[in-house]
């Protein structure tokens, strides 16, 4: 199925972390927000390095929260033909124009959440290799690593 990325990107001139996934789940479509499948742990983990329940704020507040912490929140993927959600169905990936992103903001650094957002974002914008970090995937399907693990990976890279 040919699948188009439904969000606007969060940031603004103040954020420094420029946070990537691959696109949406059909759930966070249905939602209407990024990560919002209730079993990804992407709002778990960020509340448990900011302490603040992220993880149950409205869409409004968690778009705050993002600023806030001078976060920048959007995906590597414009649109693609994928089957449900399995990043690994992807073919056909079209990429974001994250050029104009980086533009509006204070980038020091961009993490990329899971390998599929990694390889695309590395394949189209190999000049920005040095600042791209690779994290484990908070999606359920990555349920090898331990949400304790995620949390104190994530914190590093978005902390260290």
């Amino acid at each position: 199925m040919e699948k188009q990325h439904p969000f606007m990107p969060i940031y603004n001139a103040a954020s420094e972390i420029l946070i990537l996934g691959s696109l949406p789940s059909v759930e966070s479509v249905k939602r209407g927000f990024y990560y919002m499948h209730p079993e990804n742990r992407f709002w778990k983990v960020l509340s448990r390095i900011y302490e603040e329940d992220a993880y149950h704020m409205s869409i409004e507040d968690k778009s705050l929260f993002i600023l806030k912490h001078h976060l920048a929140l959007y995906d590597i993927i414009y649109s693609c033909t994928i089957k449900n959600s399995s990043d690994s169905s992807i073919t056909n990936p079209i990429c974001t124009n994250i050029k104009e992103v980086l533009r509006g903001m204070n980038t020091k650094k961009i993490l990329l959440n899971g390998k599929t957002a990694y390889q695309i974002f590395i394949k189209q914008y190999p000049e920005l290799k040095e600042i791209a970090i690779c994290l484990p995937s908070t999606s359920s399907a990555n349920a090898r690593v331990s949400l304790d693990a995620l949390t104190l990976i994530w914190k590093e890279a978005l902390k260290g």
